[in-house]
């Protein structure tokens, strides 16, 4: 069987979990024995939270925790939900403070306050530092247990650092060089302090590195981290000073949440926030019907525009066959421009001051989409119709992809600008907005080409 043909072993195990009484425990840990962590992440994703929890309890103490830190937030709430008392506090006091930041924004203040509560005071000092940023900002998802050295450190030294700062699962792939006033003067990877002789200086081995400040959104610092291709972004306040670090793995799970959020939004629903399978139906409803009422009232404006030019397509009916060719279009050379735009602003390749550099090229874009398409259409309309309305459905064609190439690049620039999240105002928004000015474009031109 080819590779793409097989059945993951997390869907198989799931279905096996499935047949089995929740009471069979030996039968379960002999299913889920041969799964690593990965495979318990995806089958923990496909499970309900009481068979989740069965499942849970039968991991190794080491395996659950790696398991446990590596589900989505959502995931890790509902499983809590179905532990006993003792096993929750037991998880909670092992997670490192960011990650039990992120359970405790999702978890009920009931739930939340009685965890943090037990924990030992130096944990909670540090939880409630990290608590104390802003949500949505770096500062709530770096990892303060960052490994600091000086310039005249040596590379045994460092090493020395690192590996006393190993402790658990978690072994830090690089540290940060500071000075005097602790402000990041480099980063040190640990593959360079291996190669590295043990007299060399930190100075000589350090590598430039950007920074971000706790204020910065998330997505903002690991975007510059990803960019960077660092195994850690320094985190600094106010004054420069390094109060934190933000590993790439953790950065690349950041970017897969706003991705998946963008995404979401982009095809005008909510984002789920947790895997399919386990979400219930009625997250999923809840999920879409507001952005699907949202639309279905946008909607009504193409609905007005066919009814106040009515009296144009009784006189020339077969304008209305090509209602759905135009408006569709419309939409989706929107949708287009707003996609490759959107994208571009996540990767700060542009920004709202490029607003007129942005219109100026999706103009042109536009324009020659325009003609191609409506020299094909113009066409191919005038030898099955009439030469009369091959040039409405032309000249239509060529108005159409202009204005929506130039609307859907301008809307993500300015959501960005009155800082909204610029999915929002991508496809639903720009295909309902298009739909109704393609229509009014195309009975204006076609009143002025056929005389009606």
């Amino acid at each position: 069987m080819s590779k793409s043909n097989e059945v993951p072993a997390a869907a198989l195990v799931s279905r096996a979990i499935a047949e089995l009484e929740p009471h069979d425990l030996e039968a379960i840990a002999a299913a889920i024995e041969p799964l690593d962590a990965g495979d318990l992440v995806a089958l923990l994703g496909r499970l309900s939270p009481e068979r989740g929890a069965v499942v849970y309890r039968l991991l190794p103490r080491p395996l659950a925790l790696e398991v446990f830190e590596a589900l989505p937030v959502s995931l890790q709430r509902d499983l809590l939900g179905g532990l006993q008392d003792e096993d929750v506090a037991s998880v909670f006091a092992e997670l490192d403070p960011d990650d039990r930041v992120q359970l405790l924004d999702e978890l009920p203040a009931k739930v939340a306050q009685p965890l943090l509560g037990g924990l030992s005071g130096s944990e909670r000092e540090r939880t409630a530092e990290v608590l104390g940023y802003a949500r949505g900002s770096i500062g709530r998802r770096m990892s303060a247990a960052v490994v600091a050295v000086r310039p005249g450190t040596t590379a045994r030294e460092a090493i020395a650092r690192l590996r006393a700062a190993a402790v658990g699962r978690e072994s830090p792939l690089a540290l940060a060089v500071v000075d005097d006033q602790r402000r990041p003067l480099g980063m040190l990877r640990l593959a360079d302090l291996i190669a590295a002789d043990d007299a060399d200086e930190a100075r000589a081995l350090m590598r430039d590195t950007a920074t971000a400040s706790v204020t910065d959104t998330a997505e903002d610092a690991a975007r510059r981290c990803a960019d960077r291709r660092a195994l850690a972004l320094p985190v600094v306040d106010s004054e420069q000073r390094l109060v934190g670090i933000l590993p790439l793995d953790d950065a690349v799970r950041i970017l897969g949440e706003a991705e998946s959020e963008d995404v979401a939004r982009q095809g005008g629903a909510e984002p789920l926030r947790r895997p399919y399978l386990s979400t219930p139906v009625r997250s999923i409803v809840r999920s879409r019907v507001v952005w699907l009422l949202v639309l279905a009232i946008g909607a009504t404006l193409t609905v007005q525009v066919l009814e106040i030019f009515e009296d144009t397509i009784e006189q020339v009916t077969v304008l209305a066959l090509f209602v759905p060719l135009l408006i569709g279009t419309g939409g989706n050379t929107g949708n287009q421009a707003a996609t490759t735009v959107t994208r571009a602003l996540a990767l700060d390749e542009v920004r709202p001051a490029d607003l007129l550099l942005v219109l100026a090229r999706e103009i042109r874009v536009g324009v020659l989409l325009g003609l191609l398409l409506g020299l094909l259409g113009g066409v191919t309309t005038g030898l099955i119709y009439s030469s009369a309305i091959g040039i409405v459905i032309g000249a239509t064609l060529l108005a159409v992809c202009t204005v929506a190439a130039a609307v859907g690049g301008m809307m993500p620039l300015l959501a960005r600008a009155v800082r909204v999240d610029p999915a929002v105002f991508s496809n639903p928004f720009i295909t309902t907005f298009v739909d109704a000015i393609g229509l009014v474009i195309y009975f204006l031109i076609a009143r002025a080409v056929l005389g009606v």
